[in-house]
């Protein structure tokens, strides 16, 4: 509702290309890059060069949005406009399956409590099969991370590893490599994204022990990710362990996961409530970079920093959103020092609570939501009553 307020083309180009997945928004990836392509080329505003940016040329004001896997002479130059160790976490990513590969006698659509439209298919487990499975992914070889990640240790991380080194996993609790999830215990994957709540296998008529949900990845649905099993494990180990999941035991596999390393900046040390660097005000950063993590938040924050720029353009510091709004809330989280300072997504424990608090989860979390809309929309407002002030002086 933010990103609306804000008129969000990003969110446009989505709304556009995006494929059944319940109450989340995902997109068809390659119908989405198009739709971006496009937009950007068409815009008359906008000149391209397509050409590897080494320096930043801090004599104006510049925007770098590269993400969290710049590297080489950039990621040099904005160490050393930003100084000091450039923290990171590991990432990673789920496998694809074809549609076609899968099998419908145990595989069915259906939505959690019949919410909606059955976007996802299940794949349910019962106890015999979920303990096989689970004592097959513990003892699941992972790969080696990649050159620039050597020293990190992979034998046996610590899954709550955090710090700046390299030689210590730190994983983003959002994206956590499905076996680092099951070294925690065997019901974990149980009350995370094989959690059985709300489906009825009709097979049996009951809940299943544990069920891996499929998410469509492409409007046609002949792809699917296996949502939550983002995973380090060798690809040979992907497909012996995921294959036995109910449904899956002849799966083909187009896509498999990996992990990789995203660098973010130490945020709260180095950044401006308006996005910029303190010690180089003329140097602005969007995206995961910053610490906003997930899409939608990053796309946000490069809503915030390309206003941020335009204020400063006409003379001008835009306040950050108010801090009971989900972009203001994380804009907090960015500059608050913080020693241990970790990449966050939305989310509505950052949100601060209600004066009168509903008992109510789901509508504590509705009152929060039109708080945060009403404020952001008094946000937006004053903002652009400064514009016109100041276009008419």
């Amino acid at each position: 509702a933010e990103m609306k307020l804000l008129g969000s083309h990003l969110l446009k180009a989505a709304e556009a290309t995006r494929v059944a997945a319940g109450g989340a928004l995902a997109v068809d990836r390659d119908a989405f890059s198009a739709e971006v392509t496009r937009m950007v080329e068409e815009c008359p505003g906008i000149t391209i060069h397509r050409e590897e940016a080494t320096s930043i040329d801090e004599s104006e004001p510049v925007l770098v949005a590269t993400g969290p896997l710049t590297e080489g002479a950039l990621a040099e130059e904005i160490g050393r406009l930003t100084g000091g160790e450039r923290l990171h976490f590991y990432d990673a990513v789920a496998p694809i399956v074809t549609a076609e590969s899968l099998d419908y006698e145990k595989v069915f659509a259906a939505s959690r409590y019949g919410r909606g439209e059955a976007d996802y298919l299940n794949c349910p487990f019962n106890k015999e099969e979920y303990e096989a499975f689970y004592a097959a992914l513990a003892s699941a070889e992972r790969a080696p991370l990649h050159d620039f990640d050597e020293g990190a240790e992979q034998a046996a991380p610590d899954p709550d590893a955090r710090g700046k080194k390299a030689d210590a996993v730190t994983v983003y609790e959002g994206c956590m490599p499905i076996e680092i999830m099951a070294a925690r215990g065997a019901d974990t994957m149980r009350y995370g994204p094989l959690r059985p709540v709300g489906l009825t296998d009709p097979r049996t008529g009951h809940r299943p022990w544990a069920n891996v949900q499929l998410r469509a990845e492409n409007k046609e649905r002949t792809l699917y990710n296996i949502v939550g099993f983002q995973t380090n494990l060798k690809w040979g180990e992907q497909k012996r362990v995921f294959s036995m999941i109910p449904g899956l035991e002849h799966a083909e596999f187009v896509r498999y996961g990996v992990m990789h390393r995203n660098t973010f900046l130490d945020s709260p040390r180095v950044l401006t409530a308006q996005l910029c660097l303190k010690e180089h005000p003329n140097v602005f950063f969007a995206g995961q970079i910053t610490g906003f993590e997930g899409y939608m938040e990053s796309a946000a924050c490069g809503l915030l920093a390309a206003r941020s720029l335009y204020a400063r353009l006409n003379g001008r510091a835009l306040p950050p959103p108010p801090a009971d709004t989900m972009c203001g809330a994380l804009v907090r989280h960015l500059t608050t020092e913080n020693k241990n300072f970790q990449p966050m997504g939305a989310n509505m424990g950052i949100l601060p609570p209600l004066e009168n608090r509903p008992r109510d989860k789901r509508q504590r979390y509705l009152a929060q939501a039109a708080r945060a809309v009403a404020s952001f929309q008094g946000w937006v407002d004053e903002q652009e009553a400064g514009e016109n002030l100041a276009g008419s002086l």
